[in-house]
């Protein structure tokens, strides 16, 4: 029994030195071996390794996409000197685990102080040549492509790749969208008054239009009626006359007693005549003897 604990012992020390002499690499890393310190060797092969126990470390490194996305937004300049306020964030990877280690000490902070001060840079100079509606409207998208590739070329000296740059949001800052606010009101009033302006304009050519068709419609219906009437009046005596020439003493009759319905309408009406006016002279000839005089 008392044999058995040093065995125990040396087993147990064994299989304690045989896993440090072992470690694995996962297919999504990149391993550096350090040896007393200083890089001995980079494993990119995955699967299960040997190390020297003591003399030899390892450290893993994610070789996944990673994100940048910074917390705050940041501060550019237009070429008009108008601030932004820039939300971005940025997709990158290490494709150089040495260089990566060598160039920020494989720490993912510091990378990500440097993509930070990279990106920062190179959106200063995109924007810093363009106006605020460039950035606004249309030109996004090449803003994007340059600063990668930019950006791109100065991080590859860290081991460290640029997938992809994209901006969430480009907004002015607080005190600047009011005036601008302020500004797109009171062009927008302006806008507004001109097309109202524009339109009462056009309403009165329209009225005036309009009135001066009227007029000339009814000038020419007048004129048209004058023609009737005209026409009617020259038929009207036409007859009459043709009638007179057919029996002079009837028509002259005739007339008498539509002066004489027109003149006694009413019980009140009255006139003074002479009995030998011409006016009644067929009342005279109806009783056979002048009139009395009244």
């Amino acid at each position: 029994m008392k044999a058995i604990g040093p065995v125990v012992a040396l087993l147990i020390v064994v299989a304690l030195l045989a896993s440090s002499t072992l470690y694995t690499v996962d297919q999504r890393q990149n391993a550096i071996v350090f040896q007393l310190g200083e890089v001995k060797e980079v494993v990119i092969k995955p699967g299960l390794h040997f190390k020297w126990p003591l003399l030899q470390n390892v450290r893993l490194f994610d070789m996944r996409i990673l994100t940048f996305d910074d917390a705050e937004p940041l501060r550019f300049i237009t070429s008009e000197k108008k601030p932004l306020l820039v939300d971005s964030f940025v997709k990158w990877r290490i494709v150089d685990v040495r260089q990566y280690y060598v160039s920020v000490q494989g720490d993912e902070f510091r990378a990500a102080t440097r993509i930070k001060q990279t990106i920062s840079d190179g959106l200063q100079a995109e924007f810093g040549r363009r106006t605020l509606h460039d950035v606004v409207s249309g030109q996004r998208d090449e803003i994007m492509a340059e600063v990668r590739q930019k950006a791109g070329v100065d991080l590859k000296r860290i081991g460290v790749e640029i997938i992809d740059v994209r901006l969430k949001r480009v907004d002015l800052p607080q005190e600047v969208s009011e005036s601008v606010y302020r500004r797109m009101e009171a062009e927008r009033k302006r806008i507004a008054n001109d097309l109202r302006a524009t339109g009462a304009g056009e309403a009165e050519k329209i009225r005036a239009d309009a009135d001066r068709q009227r007029e000339v419609l009814l000038a020419e219906a007048y004129r048209d009626a004058q023609n009737v009437r005209g026409q009617g009046d020259a038929k009207s005596a036409a007859i009459y006359a043709a009638a007179f020439n057919q029996n002079p003493e009837f028509y002259s009759f005739y007339r008498s007693m539509e002066a004489y319905r027109s003149t006694f309408r009413g019980r009140n009406d009255l006139m003074l005549l002479e009995t030998n006016s011409d006016f009644l002279r067929y009342f005279r000839d109806s009783l056979g003897k002048p009139a009395a005089r009244k």
